[in-house]
């Protein structure tokens, strides 16, 4: 029974993948926290030195970077706390409010300023000075955000093969909101980056401020597209997000593969945080017990099923016998009223 047991436990984790996962996302905070850091740092030197609209939109955003992955650290600390009274399915969802949070400050401090900065300069546009420094803290800075880029994209790609998804697809998709945080803040760091430099570029040869002003907006429309796109998503999770087509089928064929289930009628999977879900079943238990044995059965599968890392709890029901089976191929429950 125990080997048994192992098996149902380990299907149910290929579904939703867990575990290592967690301390990786961790890593690729640190790394976009240090870098982003050390490039606000640059960017605002050189934004001093040489009064460019684009530099100073940059060295905004680097510091909205900055201060939003201290909000991803306190979504990836917080979301770990054990479940308890009061909170029994645990505080992953807190993933999501901090996560928020950081988009939400991507959005001020980052799209709204760098927006601003450069109709201000369009109105009274002053001329730019020291081009060399601009462009060599431009370089370093797009150095250090693609380090940091490269990070998020290897962890993005491990978990996207094991789900069968393409990259950006994925990066959508998970459940992990730090991940997706830090991939799309450093592919905009390094777009804007790029605009940043052409802005500089085009106002060093033309001599006017105006294509280092439009290059500002520019970074603040990538910016702002960037955080309503991350403030959807957390939302989404926030409110309840159900898992994908895939996950559910592993899911179901994890409960069919115990020997206590003769079909499952109904099955719901809720994301509750940073892969973890919560599992609601109407379930036909095998063999024909007494009726007072039933609800110790049903307690004990709820908790074989929990002893999954990925799984923040569960409950089952029994099904009717006029309720149609779910299969793997159609894992989908038809909606309660």
């Amino acid at each position: 029974m125990t080997e048994r047991h192992d098996q149902v436990k380990a299907e149910f984790d290929v579904g939703i993948r867990s575990g290592e996962g967690g301390g990786e996302s961790t890593l690729t905070v640190v790394i976009a926290l240090v870098a982003n850091t050390l490039v606000a740092i640059a960017k605002t030197g050189a934004a001093i030195l040489t009064a460019s609209a684009s530099l100073v939109a940059e060295a905004a955003h680097s510091w909205a970077d900055a201060g939003n992955e201290i909000f991803l650290l306190l979504a990836d600390k917080r979301s770990r706390k054990p479940a308890d009274a009061q909170h029994p399915v645990g505080y992953g969802r807190e993933a999501y409010v901090w996560s928020l949070f950081a988009a939400l400050g991507l959005f001020v401090a980052g799209a709204a300023v760098s927006i601003w900065h450069g109709v201000q300069e369009l109105l009274s546009p002053e001329p730019a000075s020291d081009f060399l420094i601009g462009y060599i803290v431009l370089a370093v800075a797009f150095v250090l955000e693609g380090i940091s880029f490269m990070q998020s994209v290897r962890q993005a790609r491990s978990e996207a093969t094991h789900y069968d998804r393409e990259l950006l697809e994925h990066v959508l998709a998970t459940s992990d909101p730090t991940l997706r945080a830090v991939f799309a803040e450093d592919a905009a760091a390094l777009i804007g980056l790029v605009l940043a430099g052409a802005g500089l570029g085009l106002h060093q040869i033309t001599g006017s401020p105006t294509p280092d002003s439009i290059g500002s907006i520019l970074v603040g429309c990538v910016l702002g597209v960037v955080a309503v796109v991350l403030i959807r998503r957390n939302v989404g999770f926030l409110v309840g997000e159900e898992v994908s087509p895939a996950v559910r089928r592993a899911a179901l064929r994890a409960l069919l593969a115990l020997p206590e289930v003769d079909r499952v009628t109904y099955l719901r999977l809720e994301f509750v945080g940073p892969r973890r879900v919560y599992l609601v079943g109407d379930v036909d238990l095998a063999g024909d017990r007494a009726e007072h044995e039933v609800a110790g059965r049903l307690r004990a599968l709820e908790a074989k099923i929990t002893a999954s890392p990925a799984v923040a709890g569960a409950v089952l029901s029994l099904s009717a016998q006029d309720e149609q089976s779910l299969t793997v191929d159609d894992p989908t429950p038809e909606p309660r009223g």
